[in-house]
């Protein structure tokens, strides 16, 4: 089944290209423009942002970014925050949490 007459099985034929790193970590990106859809003064973590369709998975670890505007008074919860991010939702008078 794996001999091929004499010449060279196309596995040892193929080149061998990188590596699969086993302990990659995925981020989930959202933006604060996107926390528009839980309005002023609603508390947001992993679970919230699953139930309305802004990450996939919540087992990935989150990283929120600054483009867009925040609504008011936000609480978030999330592993990782950008420094415009929170500036911009500390300006608007949330708060933001880092969770492991």
């Amino acid at each position: 089944m794996w001999f091929e007459g004499g010449q060279m099985p196309l596995a040892r034929r193929l080149p061998k290209r990188g590596f699969t790193n086993i302990f990659r970590k995925t981020q989930r990106i959202v933006n604060v423009g996107s926390l528009s859809i839980f309005g002023d003064g609603a508390t947001v973590d992993v679970a919230a942002l699953e139930g309305k369709g802004l990450i996939r998975r919540n087992r990935d670890q989150v990283k929120l970014l600054g483009e867009g505007d925040s609504p008011k008074n936000l609480t978030v919860k999330v592993q990782h925050v950008s420094a415009g991010a929170r500036r911009k939702i500390e300006e608007a008078g949330g708060s933001v949490e880092i969770i492991a």
